[in-house]
């Protein structure tokens, strides 16, 4: 890797840890950047980029927590059964060919943007419940969305929040501080089966957790202050960009 893709990487783990607190989909940019820059093999670069996005979010949790919210208990419930299916991805992710994968993650990003592009809810916590509607539910809806995370991660945090924010009731905000904890608490397992199958590159992985952990923090502050409707326009084009370049359209 050159030094100017290193800090190309750097930067974009930047934004990538800023969108991901906020929204989502940050690794629909980092694991193409990975593989672009870093020269990974997809595998690699989907198993290297989960060092970044659990530095990433421990690094938001305790922001979030430092700003009053801290509902650790029920995000490790959640956690917990996503970490069971986040096993089960994993392994998936490990045994598809190059070639499928990054046809799955091109369509998967593309598909993405139906989501992303639709309107918002409206980021004001009075209105919304403190607690989780349909709890038992939700502990089903998390082992299969553990699975997806276990086998691409990329988008893994709008299943989240449709989960929680969608069908659970809670304000975005709130969304947010408990998806960041669900997601490092099934990035354990599913890290440690990347790591024994050989399948991270530590130099790339650290020079973009470094940008994540970045990001990952100015993100949770700005999510608890303001939103995440600016970043939309700017993470589809950017979607788009990363698609067209795996699909081999330029």
């Amino acid at each position: 890797m050159t030094p100017i893709n290193a800090l190309l990487l750097f930067l974009a783990g930047i934004a990538a840890g800023f969108v991901n607190v906020n929204a989502g989909g940050g690794s629909f940019l980092t694991i193409p950047l990975l593989i672009i820059l870093g020269g990974l093999p997809a595998t690699a670069a989907n198993g290297s980029n989960r060092v970044a996005v659990l530095l990433q979010n421990i690094i938001a949790v305790k922001n979030f927590r430092r700003h009053g919210f801290r509902d650790i208990r029920q995000g490790i419930k959640l956690g917990l059964s996503a970490m069971a299916g986040a096993v089960i991805g994993s392994f998936i992710a490990l045994d598809i060919p190059e070639d499928i994968f990054r046809t799955i993650l091109s369509v998967i990003m593309v598909l993405a943007l139906i989501v992303l592009l639709r309107p918002g809810r409206k980021n004001h916590t009075e209105h919304y419940p403190e607690k989780l509607r349909h709890p038992v539910l939700q502990i089903f809806l998390f082992f299969f969305i553990g699975i997806y995370g276990g086998f691409i991660q990329a988008g893994a945090g709008y299943l989240v929040i449709f989960a929680l924010c969608i069908l659970g009731g809670l304000s975005l905000v709130k969304t947010n501080s408990l998806k960041i904890i669900v997601i490092a608490a099934y990035l354990v397992p599913s890290l440690v089966i990347f790591i024994l199958n050989g399948e991270i590159r530590w130099l790339p992985a650290i020079i973009l957790a470094g940008g994540t952990s970045i990001g990952g923090w100015f993100g949770s502050t700005f999510a608890i202050r303001k939103g995440d409707k600016w970043i939309k326009v700017i993470l589809a084009a950017a979607i788009l960009a990363m698609a067209a370049k795996l699909l081999k359209l330029f």
